[in-house]
């Protein structure tokens, strides 16, 4: 993919200033906009690489890996993923997405770390309820949840996606199919009806303990309405669902490919109009605005967007892990996956060689000097640097940089 013309981090730096003097966002939205900000720049710090054959160059700054950076998401994506292949079986799977209706983004707002974690629960605890139901399935399902709380233009639209088997595990500890062969998981409306109760039961719990009220009329709006349950057609088979998690597990808000323009004190971006069929537009936000919006998203420090339930979670592994190993499924242990380098993943994943020199395409590219957040050295010294790591070739008759 091309290199974007526009950076959210060109954003940050150009509006950061008259964004905090005009909103006071929160101590952690400013962290975070001051990490994606150096991202990749002189302020953290990098190394010097050079190439063994040619001689080349090459100048690499550190990352700033905060989970919000458009920049830092891909080898964490990929790393991600290579686990969850190990967490899959040969059967069909669904993807639900349960939503907050928008009356409740200002508690949202307010109160995001509990309001996020009753969207998990719900929502699991909605599967459950059906997946014990022996009229829907009689069996412990499994669940792999993630949290997404934007829409295309930026605004607040808590929502979490699931990717559930179709089946589960019986009592027995046999596998049992979904009863709609292949067709659908659980009765949408059904699940939208209990989704509604379970969330409601744990807000007025939570707004209990806050000694705060809600008021009648929201109250009332809340459980008058339709509560948004969505069902996609299920997937072919494991690769799409690796396909679908690879495109929205670690996404952020927005990426730097959707910027369009940054110009007098105003930020167009892309984004698709559910509304109007999924056409895709170009939206116009003044700067402090597009930043604002942004902020909405920046989760509560320690939040974990990504979560796991039933026979899907760690504390039910060794079920799992008989399942496949009656279904004939040959895992790899999940250390081995962690210990593989940022590179090998990019090499292998990303066909993207970091080692190999982009001037002479055949040396390799080797570290010889790291650097601190003070920046690389100047040309001076680098160059006397070079000349001295050098000067043992050099006297053996080999050849120089």
């Amino acid at each position: 993919m091309h290199k974007p013309v526009h950076e959210l981090a060109d954003i940050i730096q150009q509006y950061k200033t008259s964004f905090t003097q005009k909103h006071q966002p929160l101590k952690q939205h400013v962290s975070v906009l001051n990490a994606l900000e150096k991202c990749r720049t002189a302020a953290l710090g990098g190394h010097v690489d050079q190439c063994d054959g040619c001689g080349h160059l090459r100048i690499s700054y550190n990352s700033c890996r905060n989970r919000h950076c458009p920049k830092c998401q891909t080898t964490n994506k990929e790393r991600w993923i290579l686990a969850r292949q190990q967490q899959l079986l040969p059967v069909s799977y669904f993807h639900v997405v349960f939503t907050l209706p928008q009356e409740l983004n200002t508690w949202c707002l307010h109160y995001p770390k509990r309001m996020y974690d009753l969207l998990f629960a719900a929502s699991h605890q909605t599967i459950r309820a059906f997946a014990a139901d022996e009229k829907h399935l009689g069996a412990m399902s499994g669940m792999i949840s993630v949290l997404h709380t934007w829409g295309q233009n930026l605004s607040l639209h808590p929502h979490v996606h699931l990717i559930i088997p179709g089946g589960g595990i019986a009592a027995s500890g046999s596998w049992k199919n979904a009863k709609s062969n292949g067709r659908y998981l659980f009765p949408v409306k059904a699940m939208s009806v209990v989704f509604k109760n379970k969330y409601m039961e744990g807000l007025l719990k939570f707004i209990q303990t806050q000694n705060k009220i809600i008021e009648p009329s929201l109250r009332e709006r809340l459980y008058g309405k339709n509560w948004v349950v969505y069902a996609k057609q299920p997937f072919g088979g494991p690769a799409q669902v690796i396909e679908y998690l690879g495109r929205y597990t670690h996404k952020v808000a927005i990426s730097n490919h959707r910027i369009v323009s940054i110009e007098n004190d105003k930020i167009s971006f892309r984004y698709k109009d559910y509304a109007d069929g999924g056409k895709q537009k170009v939206m116009t936000l003044e700067a402090t605005e597009f930043l604002r919006r942004f902020c909405l998203h920046i989760l509560p420090p320690g939040f974990r967007k990504i979560r796991y339930y039933g026979f899907m979670a760690n504390v039910n592994s060794a079920l799992l892990q008989v399942q496949q190993k009656e279904m004939g499924i040959i895992t790899t242990r999940r250390s081995d996956i962690k210990k593989l380098s940022w590179k090998t993943i990019a090499k292998q994943k990303l066909n993207y060689d970091a080692d190999l020199c982009p001037c002479c395409k055949k040396g390799k590219m080797i570290t010889i000097l790291s650097f601190d957040a003070n920046g690389p050295p100047d040309a001076e010294s680098l160059k006397a640097l070079i000349e001295l790591i050098n000067l043992p070739d050099r006297q053996a008759g080999g050849k120089t940089a």
